[in-house]
């Protein structure tokens, strides 16, 4: 089962449920009438939000999904610099539209490549990119569930 990036940013991820054993004087009786181990259950599902434990995680996950032979990331300094432009950009519009911002930008795909390899890093790495954003735009850093929530947003963007 993969991992589906709804439009708000949610990410539904596969979880699998643990096995259930049964009591001692349950597994007796059933063990005489039962000897073969009992199949895996089926994978449940688990929605996560920005911000939550294993979201970061999960993102990239998602991210790597969606173009399975991709490269691993690489950032570079233009490639960041214009990531850190991006975000600010997106995060300050009016209605956070990241397909205009998108568009203009010189170098695109360097601008995501630096934006995957903050998501690699994980959620400390985003909240230091986010505190690198406000002091080279200005303002106030972004909470890293926000940075997070616009990253994927782009990575969206740049694979449509």
């Amino acid at each position: 089962m993969e991992i589906v990036r709804n439009a708000d940013g949610t990410l539904v991820v596969p979880v699998r449920q643990e096995r259930r054993h049964q009591p001692d004087d349950e597994a007796s009786s059933a063990a005489d009438t039962e000897d073969a181990a009992q199949p895996d259950p089926e994978p449940a599902t688990r929605l996560l939000h920005p911000g939550e434990g294993g979201y970061d995680e999960a993102l990239v996950e998602w991210d790597a999904q969606q173009n399975p032979e991709r490269a691993p990331a690489v950032s570079t300094a233009t490639g960041r610099q214009d990531a850190m432009a991006l975000l600010h950009a997106v995060a300050t519009s009016p209605d956070h539209a990241v397909a205009p911002a998108v568009e203009a930008m010189d170098e695109p795909e360097a601008s995501g490549e630096a934006l995957r390899h903050v998501l690699a890093g994980g959620v400390h790495s985003v909240e230091d990119f986010a505190a690198e954003v406000a002091e080279a735009q200005g303002g106030d850093p972004l909470p890293a569930h926000e940075a997070t929530k616009i990253i994927g947003e782009v990575l969206t963007e740049l694979d449509s």
